[in-house]
């Protein structure tokens, strides 16, 4: 075949939404999807190793965790609007690269500091990737019944990747070093790669006037700020302590600059004008309250399985499984549920169920109870999965399709800093409930207590230290302490939760699907669209 041939071949194969070349791009994209998926799980079930191996502070300890969705919730923005100038396949293919270089760097890294660094590096990689993903397929489903279908599908991606996750790090852990965990991320990288050069469309959005890279350093300046502001906020620090109070004043001041000035250029990074319509902004605050409640219990579940019930790494995996499961089988489901039900009835059902299993889970106990746990777990997943497809799919269609980078954006900005302030949010309520329990326990010296206080898998270290009757009796109150402060974390997770379902009756009560457009005929908009484009003026 000759060059000029080859080039025209693939050149068919790029172009957006050609027949039914677009959903080979589906699931070109849903490989982007599970490489960020697979690592935002995988270090969950890791953990308890991690700490043993490089013997991390408190400190340190949260920064590996919270590392990864601080810097990515603040990048976002910045490559998502990046994308739309330069080219979103382009800006996609540059964060597989820099995913598989960061995963090399953290399955080798030697001490805490490195592997926190290793983690920013990831943080960077999955800002580049996610916004690419959804606003590539954002243009390359125009159409709503099948961008429904195509998000349920990209969803249930998701949820087999937070399956897979724990499931190889359990059986990696139960064959080699904690590391091993991030060199799986390198064989899809070299997959990804070449298979999205030669597949995935290059797209751009509308390109009038400069890109704002003042604007854009604002809002990832002013998000790290305000999230690490609140991350030391949930890690105990005091509100008036010098390096917490300067970031948060800083990050909304920044924050607040950004908006001021978004508002102010005729061609901002971001059209803030898309908040006003309700769909949208109602959309972006129900992933916010959807992660904030949610996304700290999954971590604390799994120190729960290990932790409390002793259960090794590849059997808290396996005990995790239904959850994600569960999410699968609701997001190949959303399409026809969002047909039947609409946004708004959807998305508050997922809110009342996902609360109906926050609470079933309180009866969770120091003892095993399977039966339970594979009730709460299968509607916690189902719920979850439920209400963020219905926000995810309303915000994308609310948003016009030159600005489906920005749009893209803001719901994994959203997503990501509702996870990064959840985590720090839940850990707060945790260690509130977890702390006091430890602070007279009979004939464990104050010194022994207060490290106990750390960590429930610093109270057992302390605990082999002492031996003897007040070695059993430090584990048994840590152990106990830790259920407590387990069920005050659901507690408060139900009400969030609560909380959007409230917000959620905003939503429009019924799915508008624009009319099929025959090939070389234009699109007539509808009134709804007419009415949009009126409020966007």
């Amino acid at each position: 075949m000759s060059g000029t041939t080859m080039a025209a071949a693939v050149s068919r194969r790029r172009a957006a939404g050609a027949g039914a070349s677009r959903w080979v791009v589906l699931v070109v994209l849903c490989v982007s999807l599970l490489l960020v998926a697979v690592d935002a799980t995988v270090l969950h079930v890791a953990m308890p190793a991690v700490t043993e191996d490089l013997k991390p502070g408190a400190t340190q300890l949260l920064w590996i965790v919270d590392i990864y969705p601080l810097v990515c919730a603040s990048l976002l923005i910045l490559f998502g609007t990046l994308g739309d100038r330069v080219g979103r396949r382009r800006v996609l293919l540059l964060g597989y690269g820099l995913f598989g270089i960061a995963s090399g760097a953290a399955a080798l890294a030697h001490d805490a500091q490195v592997l926190i660094g290793a983690r920013a590096l990831l943080g960077v990689g999955g800002a580049m990737i996610m916004p690419a993903t959804l606003s590539i397929l954002r243009q390359v489903f125009p159409d709503r019944r099948e961008r429904a279908l195509a998000i349920g599908i990209w969803s249930a991606v998701a949820a087999v990747g937070a399956a897979i996750g724990p499931l190889l790090g359990g059986f990696l852990l139960e064959h080699f070093w904690w590391g091993s965990v991030f060199l799986i991320n390198i064989p899809l990288m070299l997959v990804s790669l070449p298979v999205g050069r030669l597949l995935l469309p290059e797209s751009k959005g509308e390109s009038e006037g400069p890109w704002d890279v003042l604007g854009a350093l604002m809002a990832a300046g002013g998000l790290f700020a305000l999230v690490f502001a609140v991350k030391r906020l949930g890690a105990g620090q005091s509100p008036l302590d010098p390096y917490t109070l300067l970031p948060l004043l800083a990050g909304a001041a920044l924050l607040i600059t950004f908006v001021r000035r978004q508002r102010r250029r005729a061609h901002p990074l971001v059209d803030l004008r898309m908040f006003a319509r309700p769909a949208f902004g109602t959309s972006v605050g129900c992933i916010v309250l959807a992660m904030l409640a949610l996304v700290g219990l999954e971590l604390i579940a799994a120190q729960y399985l290990q932790l409390v019930l002793r259960l090794s790494p590849l059997r808290t995996g396996l005990r995790l499984l239904p959850l994600t499961f569960a999410a699968m089988a609701a997001g190949l489901a959303g399409s026809q549920l969002l047909h039947r039900l609409g946004p708004r009835r959807m998305v508050t059902s997922g809110f009342c169920l996902t609360t109906v299993a926050v609470l079933t889970l309180t009866l969770m106990g120091g003892h095993d109870n399977p039966g339970l746990l594979l009730f709460g777990f299968v509607l916690l997943g189902f719920g979850l999965e439920t209400t963020l497809f219905g926000a995810y799919e309303s915000m994308l269609s609310e948003a016009p399709q030159a600005q489906s980078g920005g749009a893209a954006a803001i719901g994994e900005t959203s997503y990501q800093l509702g996870a990064g302030i959840g985590i720090a949010l839940l850990g707060s309520v945790m260690n509130a409930a977890y702390t006091p329990g430890l602070s007279s326990v009979p004939g464990v010296p104050a010194s022994a207590s207060r490290a106990a206080g750390h960590s429930l898998g610093e109270a057992y270290e302390v605990a082999g230290h002492l031996g003897g009757a007040r070695g059993r009796a430090l584990r048994h109150a840590a152990r106990d302490s830790f259920v407590h402060g387990l069920h005050m974390t659901l507690l408060v997770s139900a009400g969030l939760l609560m909380l959007g379902a409230v917000m959620a009756l905003r939503l429009p009560r019924v799915m508008h699907c624009e009319p099929p457009v025959a090939q070389g005929e234009p699109a007539v908009p509808s009134p709804r669209k007419a009415e949009d484009s009126r409020v966007s003026a």
